[in-house]
């Protein structure tokens, strides 16, 4: 599975996560986020990264100019998209994103079934807040297109690997703090999911 270490909010933080072989980091622009970090900020930490790693940036409620503005502000790849955005939005993006699908029941997990997409636990509060998907929902379905974020950890990380996910998508579950990394949690999370 390829691993995605979210919530970045230090370069030392981002290149403990690459030394232990993460194939993304996540960027969180979103203010009332403890993981919120500026665009200045990112900008400086991504631009000294090596190539060859998914720059992500997550977003809630914004519209699609701000999205490509920060996405080519700060040289993200990819644009996570954490809200239940209109179709429209999608449309007139021109940076690459990512579906997040906020599951509340079984019948979520199917929805973009033939895109890629990010699937997380619901909550009120947006990003999964260490809460962890019914992983049940996921026997006998393709998972090949899924990323799987809420509430994993390194421990538990393992379990998923009978399902075939394309990814798992980490923040809270190898903190020491909010939005500072323990790197031995993260060494063992991405070992655990290779």
């Amino acid at each position: 599975m390829r691993t995605k270490i979210c919530g970045i909010t230090s370069y030392e933080d981002a290149m403990a996560a690459i030394d232990a072989g993460a194939d993304a980091l996540g960027f969180v622009f979103y203010k009332e986020s403890s993981r919120y970090i500026s665009k200045e900020d990112a900008k400086e930490i991504i631009k000294k990264l090596p190539p060859f790693v998914e720059k992500v940036a997550l977003f809630v409620n914004e519209d699609a100019e701000t999205i490509d503005e920060i996405c080519l502000h700060v040289k993200a790849t990819l644009a996570q998209i954490h809200f239940d955005a209109p179709q429209e939005l999608y449309a007139s993006l021109k940076t690459p994103y990512i579906k997040v699908v906020r599951a509340q029941t079984k019948e979520d997990v199917l929805n973009y079934a033939n895109e890629y997409r990010l699937i997380d636990a619901h909550c009120e509060s947006y990003g999964g807040a260490g809460k962890r998907i019914n992983i049940e929902w996921f026997e006998n379905i393709d998972c090949s297109k899924i990323i799987l974020a809420g509430g994993l950890d390194p421990l538990n990380v393992v379990e998923l690997k009978k399902y075939g996910f394309y990814g798992v998508d980490v923040s809270s579950g190898v903190e020491k703090s909010q939005g500072k990394k323990d790197y031995q949690k993260v060494s063992e999370f991405i070992q655990n999911a290779h």
